[in-house]
């Protein structure tokens, strides 16, 4: 969670000025070589936050994992050394050292220092590849205040190269001899570009586990360096993708409704065009693919779907998710009907219905992929949907058929899903109704702020009554709005969302917001630009966050993703010694502010409650920007959440103690 820290200046009042600027001919900027990269880095890895900071990390992988895919790697080592320097070293063929003859350049060179070079345009060098567009090594290039490439050459010798932010320091040279082939890189993170470059192990963890799972008898080893206890993981996976839907499952330790993956695959070839390398001319060609699903049902409420294009993660989905999903509906209803199960008036299955508690992974793997943008969150391909589509309705329906107790209990659930949506549109419906109806259509108890501008205004979520009455006679009534819980709250990671509709607790959040839930969630219909979760700092305050940020991550996540949910921090201590008065808000600061103080005749007094500050405490310590602290929350992964949430909020007792002692060295300030 990024933080907020004091001496932010006041939302209102602010006056933007605006100075006359001259604009001509000289102020067109022709950027050479790789100082674009540099220039708008967000343009080719996403974001310079954490996530892009990883990206780095995947890319050069992505390269070793080629090397794999071409049959020519089975082992990758990467390496978080001290200072934050990123290793990665393959067995496979290690890159080309020599010169690249439209260039006069060493290839590896080239390939380090030049936008869209790479051995996989033509499809000789690589028949399946992720790296396709040839900016992943430069960019990681660019971005590095340092960058070292070391090629263990077919010809026996070694090769080193060193570069300073995406330029070469030196030429390639010979360093020595070696007796197998392959290729090490190792950089760092420029900090001048980046938000951070600290590098978190389970982030990278989670990336490279995937990356075994998708190809099978691949060992990758991940080991953190930066301290003196080395962590080290070894991933391989003989079982492929079925292992890794069971995996998925075990992990959030959900009941699965069979033992065994439901798994197909296919391999073929379909017409199109790739580009001639001698003439630079597109033609036609026959494109080969191999396309595999794994499945697995559980008890869960959820779905979810990992999607994969030669390896890399298709977040946004694409034409292979489109062709899955809807022969997976039409397999559902047509076995249903067929079966007597679901009758010819219904309306039938909706495509949420059949996806509530599905764990899949889709992997496809096809040449000239079609990704859209650098960061390749989405598959274009259209001949993948039809590919998809044919193949799962095929094979799901013949499998319906011969495991008919499997089918019946999945089409068992899907029937109970669709009835809870029905409850939930009409739950809705009413709650509309009812909101029409009357005249105040926000709740009681919310105190709201005069303005309406979002982008100012901030509304507080906090615990409680006594704690909602202070924080209202604190508050600067212009940009901050008050709304108190009372009550035991849903725990929505055991509900469907017909229960969240008409719940006491949930939907005056829901109707202060603004927003709606669920599929009809509407950002831009957010009445205020931070939404403060303000609680006690002890463990009914923690379980009150805990409960919240499930709701939003469920239900309302682009809150969380856009940087929206922020968590108040009340301090922790009051340090009071004559007329002088301080706040800790952590244990270190509490040491420090008694040794700045003097250390003697000083009364220091621990809140156990936000409900023990007057109402101008509250607003001095915890709600005045200028001084207090804010902690944004943010998803960086949202699969490493989406696995917390269900061992956190879930059924099963033993995990969730095995989680609270794994992460209890990280708890500090538990009151219990």
């Amino acid at each position: 969670m990024a933080e907020e820290k004091k001496n932010i200046d006041s939302p209102i009042g602010e006056e933007e000025i605006r100075e006359e600027q001259s604009y001509d001919a000289s102020d067109i900027e022709v950027l050479e070589g790789l100082e674009a990269v540099r220039k708008r880095p967000g343009m080719y890895i996403g974001t310079t936050g954490p996530a892009g900071l990883h990206h780095l990390v995947y890319e050069i992988v992505d390269n070793s994992i080629d090397e794999a895919l071409a049959g020519y790697c089975d082992e990758i080592n990467v390496r978080i050394l001290p200072g934050e320097v990123i290793e990665v070293t393959d067995n496979g063929r290690g890159i080309p050292v020599g010169i690249q003859p439209k260039v006069g350049l060493p290839a590896v060179t080239v390939v380090y220092t030049i936008l869209h070079a790479g051995g996989k345009f033509s499809g000789k060098g690589y028949h399946f590849s992720g790296g396709l567009h040839g900016v992943g090594a430069s960019v990681v290039n660019a971005l590095s205040d340092w960058l070292e490439v070391t090629v263990f050459s077919d010809d026996g010798k070694t090769y080193f190269q060193r570069f300073n932010r995406g330029k070469q320091e030196e030429d390639l040279k010979v360093i020595g001899t070696c007796d197998s082939t392959g290729t090490m890189v190792r950089f760092h993170a420029d900090p001048d570009i980046f938000e951070t470059i600290k590098y978190e192990y389970e982030v990278l963890l989670q990336r490279l586990r995937e990356q075994a799972f998708l190809n099978a008898g691949v060992r990758i080893n991940l080991t953190d360096e930066r301290t003196d206890e080395v962590r080290s993981d070894s991933l391989q996976f003989d079982g492929g993708i079925s292992s890794f839907v069971e995996f998925e499952n075990k992990e959030r330790n959900y009941d699965v409704l069979h033992e065994q993956p439901i798994y197909f695959r296919r391999e073929g070839s379909f017409p199109g065009q790739r580009i001639n390398e001698n003439t630079g001319e597109a033609e036609s060609s026959e494109l080969s693919y191999e396309v595999e699903v794994a499945i697995q049902y559980n008890d869960s409420f959820k779905d979810m779907i990992l999607s994969f294009a030669n390896d890399i993660r298709t977040a946004d989905g694409g034409t292979h998710e489109d062709g899955f999903k809807n022969a997976l509906t039409r397999v559902f209803n047509e076995y249903g009907k067929n079966h007597s199960i679901l009758k010819d008036g219904d309306d039938g299955l909706k495509g949420e219905d059949v996806r509530e508690g599905l764990a899949c992974v889709i992997s496809v793997k096809l040449q000239e992929a079609q990704f859209e943008g650098q960061t390749k969150g989405k598959l274009g391909n259209p001949e993948m949907r039809g590919i998809l589509n044919s193949l799962t309705y095929e094979k799901l329906s013949e499998y319906f058929e011969e495991n008919p107790s499997v089918a019946r209990a999945i089409l068992d659930k899907a029937m109970l899903a669709s009835r809870a949506r029905e409850a939930a549109r009409k739950a809705r419906e009413l709650t509309r109704r009812k909101t029409a109806l009357d005249t105040a259509t926000l709740p009681g108890k919310l105190a709201d702020c005069s303005s309406r501008d979002n982008t100012m205004t901030e509304i507080y979520i906090v615990e409680g009554d006594s704690a909602g009455g202070s924080a209202k006679e604190g508050r600067d009534r212009r940009f901050q709005a008050i709304l108190p819980l009372w009550g035991k709250m849903l725990n929505v990671e055991k509900a469907r969302i017909d229960k969240v509709y008409g719940n006491d607790k949930l939907m005056p959040v829901v109707t202060a917001l603004g927003t709606g839930i669920g599929d009809e969630f509407d950002i831009e219909k957010l009445r205020y630009g931070k939404v403060i979760i303000m609680a006690d700092a002890d463990v009914d305050g923690s379980h009150i966050r805990v409960l919240m940020l499930t709701f939003f991550f469920r239900y309302m996540k682009d809150l969380i993703e856009q940087g929206h949910v922020y968590l108040a921090q009340p301090p922790l201590y009051r340090l009071t010694k004559g007329q002088t008065i301080k706040y800790a808000y952590t244990d270190e600061e509490l040491i420090q502010l008694q040794n700045e103080m003097g250390g003697n005749n000083i009364k220091v007094n621990r809140y156990k409650g936000l409900g023990e500050m007057n109402p101008s405490q509250l607003w001095e310590t915890t709600m005045d920007p200028e001084f207090r602290t804010l902690k944004k929350v943010t998803v960086e992964d949202a699969e490493m959440a989406d696995k917390a949430f269900a061992i956190l909020m879930g059924d099963k007792v033993q995990p969730r103690r095995e989680f609270i002692e794994k992460n209890a060295q990280f708890v500090k300030n538990l009151d219990v």
